[in-house]
């Protein structure tokens, strides 16, 4: 039959709008939102990253060929040398220092939404994981651009800017575009059989991505 990612989205359309436009980023493209949600967003996010990590040498030892393992492999460098850096200073602009974060605990949206994923991956194989991390991914990719979109997106003088800036940039983009293009190739050779099974895998990783942003807005463990 043939199938692309944007019939994961249309599979899951009310979900994923409120997803994508979550109280939280409206409130963070509108430069309303409280400085304690988004620092508690950051911590959590944080954690969020080391876990996404794991997934990635999930996805490594998942790997059947030399290019979904130097995907991978570029993936978890990309995390560790370059995420992770970018978010510490981030947060060290928020005032939180990496000490204050190795002490952190995770909240239960973190906890839920990270072991999804490696339970997804776990179990399944590696295209289950890759659906499974899609609403992370992806979804900030597009968040950023419907952010960017709005007529209520405050740029000057919004202390979030920044946030919006690095996933709408050139870098997060091309390794969004560049995600969606592997999913649309290995989704176009699948009965629509294995397709449910994914439906369900994304459906539930965007639910439980609702449930982060509500954990960051109510500032909740």
């Amino acid at each position: 039959m043939g199938y692309r990612f944007t019939d994961l989205i249309s599979a899951c359309r009310n979900d994923w709008r409120a997803y994508i436009e979550h109280d939280f980023v409206r409130q963070l493209g509108q430069a309303t939102l409280g400085d304690g949600a988004f620092r508690h967003y950051l911590e959590q996010d944080y954690l969020f990253l080391i876990h996404f990590a794991r997934a990635y040498a999930l996805a490594a030892y998942k790997s059947r060929t030399l290019a979904d393992l130097r995907q991978a492999y570029d993936g978890l460098r990309t995390i560790l040398d370059v995420e992770l850096d970018l978010h510490l200073g981030y947060c060290r602009e928020w005032g939180i220092s990496e000490d204050d974060l190795a002490r952190l605990p995770e909240a239960r949206a973190t906890l839920a939404y990270t072991r999804y994923v490696l339970d997804a991956g776990s179990r399944g194989d590696l295209l289950d994981l890759h659906v499974a991390l899609a609403p992370c991914l992806i979804g900030y990719g597009e968040i950023a651009n419907w952010l960017e979109a709005q007529p209520f997106t405050c740029h000057d003088g919004n202390p979030y800017a920044d946030w919006i800036a690095m996933y709408a940039g050139d870098d997060f983009q091309q390794a969004m575009q560049a995600e969606i293009a592997w999913l649309d190739e290995r989704l176009a050779t699948l009965d629509a059989a294995r397709f449910a099974q994914l439906v369900t895998i994304f459906r539930d990783a965007t639910r439980l991505e609702i449930d982060f942003w509500q954990m960051g807005l109510d500032q909740s463990f």
